[in-house]
């Protein structure tokens, strides 16, 4: 288990934890993101992360991701 910054672009991952409060755990099950999801990291550099889940495109703050744990998978 890692957070979700940890991934390497075009890998893939499995949600599996999520480090926060209910508000932002709210906040990103309403985005998509929820235990057991798969994402694919898009792009992670000098701005926001991007990551696709469900067939859709998600740009989360730095902090916001690395509060998201994800197992990578194949």
């Amino acid at each position: 288990m890692m957070p979700l910054t940890m991934l390497s672009p075009g890998t893939c991952g499995k949600v599996v934890a999520m480090h926060g409060g209910h508000g932002l755990r709210h906040r990103l099950a309403e985005m998509g993101l929820s235990i057991g999801a798969k994402v694919l990291l898009v792009r992670f550099g000098g701005g926001p992360v991007v990551v696709e889940v469900r067939g859709t495109r998600l740009m989360l703050g730095r902090g916001m991701a690395h509060r998201v744990m994800v197992e990578p998978t194949d």
